[in-house]
């Protein structure tokens, strides 16, 4: 297994335990800690041989894909891609999802995240969207927003995709407390040969902000913001008062060289005063998708400057990586994120036993050089 994180690229190549801060060139590097594995089987395997966690109990999960997270009735829901079974490889289509009382990373592993997953009455963890179409459906842009008699309601975006990852439907849905499922409300586009592409859908992470007039808006983020909205369940349901985002896509590093970023999120850091970017390279130097970034800026649209990179996955990816904005303190430089460690992508024919497929946590702390001292 092999992780390198960090700015140093002397071709150095490091196999640290979970937690360990790996320093190149010390006087300009600042690494992000690996906390360590939130999702996937034999979590605590080892452990247990030695007499240890035992009353860790396995959820049944082999592997999982990219994250959503949302708070909703007093809890963290967390909704992931295409999920591994033990019985079949990506038993589950139509999003795995969990809860958890709340997030709070701890300083240093183990992690032990317990998630309550939702199950079949057999026990086995289950698909929680079902939207009509052939092909795996995905959910995006989950969030929690009240209605006109202030009742909130957990909404989301699912994307039916077939094919090589061809989307072809976009369905606006809610959460039914209830029947623990995601239900549809509407579709917002289909594919045809009159409409061969989405006009504007709430594709990424959604993000609260409130604008200098005073206005409550939801910000749709992969890693820019591109679409936003009244942040009410009203107008979310609405596309008329959908407004398209044009922002700074350009990302520049400390000293000034373009990076491109593939995917992301995006959120306010109230320790730093600055909105932070964290996205994937496209075409990194190691991996395709394996080189993790940060760039701040005073807005939410940019411009971004002095992106740094925070970790690297030698011929691994490390895709849809997630801003846990849930844990940031105004008393606290830490930043945590979590994303997808998986071969696809990478050339790699290898997988990591246990972790590929699997969402992995990282620390990084803003108050250690190479970042700017906050002012």
């Amino acid at each position: 297994m092999l992780f390198r994180s960090g700015f140093g690229y002397a071709g150095v190549r490091f196999v640290p335990r979970a937690g360990a801060t790996v320093r190149l060139e010390v006087e300009r590097t600042q690494v992000a800690r690996r906390l360590g594995r939130l999702t996937g089987a034999g979590l605590f395997a080892e452990s247990q041989k030695l007499g240890e966690e035992l009353d860790w109990q396995e959820s049944g999960v082999l592997g999982c894909d990219s994250v959503v997270n949302a708070r909703f009735d007093g809890k963290q829901y967390w909704f992931w891609g295409d999920t591994n079974l033990a019985r079949y490889p990506l038993g589950i289509f139509n999003v795995s999802a969990a809860t958890t009382e709340g997030f709070q990373p701890p300083a240093r592993p183990p992690l032990k995240v317990r998630f309550d997953y939702f199950r079949r009455p057999d026990g086995a963890p289950c698909g929680v969207a079902e939207v009509p179409g052939d092909g795996p459906t995905w959910v995006w842009g989950a969030a929690t927003l009240p209605d006109a008699a202030g009742r909130e309601h957990l909404v989301a975006a699912a994307v039916k995709v077939r094919g090589n990852m061809e989307a072809y439907r976009w369905d606006l849905v809610e959460w039914d407390a209830a029947a623990a499922r995601f239900r549809p409300l509407r579709t917002l586009w289909q594919k045809s040969a009159a409409a061969p592409k989405p006009t504007i859908v709430p594709d990424g992470h959604a993000l609260r902000w409130t604008d200098g007039q005073g206005k409550a808006w939801l910000l749709f983020c992969n890693p820019f913001p591109t679409l936003r909205c009244p942040a009410t369940y009203e107008a979310w349901q609405d596309p008329a008062t959908w407004e398209p985002l044009t922002p700074d896509r350009q990302i520049r590093t400390a000293e000034g060289q373009p990076v491109e970023a593939h995917g992301g999120d995006l959120a306010w850091h109230p320790w730093s005063q600055r909105w932070l970017l964290l996205f994937t390279q496209k075409g990194g130097r190691t991996s395709y998708l394996g080189e993790i970034w940060l760039a701040s800026a005073p807005s939410p649209t940019g411009p971004w400057t002095e992106a740094r990179p925070v970790a690297t996955h030698d011929r691994y990816s490390f895709y849809n990586p997630v801003l846990h904005a849930e844990a940031f303190r105004a008393d606290s430089p830490l930043v945590h994120f979590e994303g997808t460690y998986v071969t696809t992508f990478s050339g790699n024919p290898t997988p990591t036993p246990r972790w590929d497929y699997n969402q992995v946590l990282y620390q990084v702390d803003l108050a250690a050089a190479p970042f700017t001292p906050r002012k």
